[in-house]
């Protein structure tokens, strides 16, 4: 069975079109449920904004990407908006990336 971590590595390489932090370091990954005997793979979510261009295709790209790279035919994203997604939640590498301040 694959692990957190795995699904964490795929979700690095998923990114929102207009922001270049992947989706795990902008911190749009709320939780990540493994179910080892159904061998599932169950993801909560959310978006910068719930007017985002890309809400289908963020989603749609890490289930397709979850799938194909780790092997896992059951896999489900579900956007959720509570809680709301603020800055606070970009890890330090995100910060980094896009130049803000660590006090965020």
């Amino acid at each position: 069975m694959i692990t957190k971590d795995q699904i964490i590595e795929v979700a690095k390489k998923c990114f929102d079109p207009e922001i270049p932090v992947n989706i795990w370091d902008l911190g749009l990954i709320y939780d990540i449920t493994l179910n080892k005997d159904t061998e599932s793979v169950k993801i909560q979510m959310t978006l910068t904004s719930r007017a985002c261009p890309a809400a289908q295709q963020i989603p749609n790209e890490l289930k397709s990407k979850i799938a194909s790279e780790l092997k896992v035919k059951d896999v489900s994203v579900e956007l959720v908006f509570d809680p709301v997604w603020t800055p606070e939640r970009i890890s330090q590498e995100g910060k980094k990336k896009l130049g803000i301040a660590e006090n965020l």
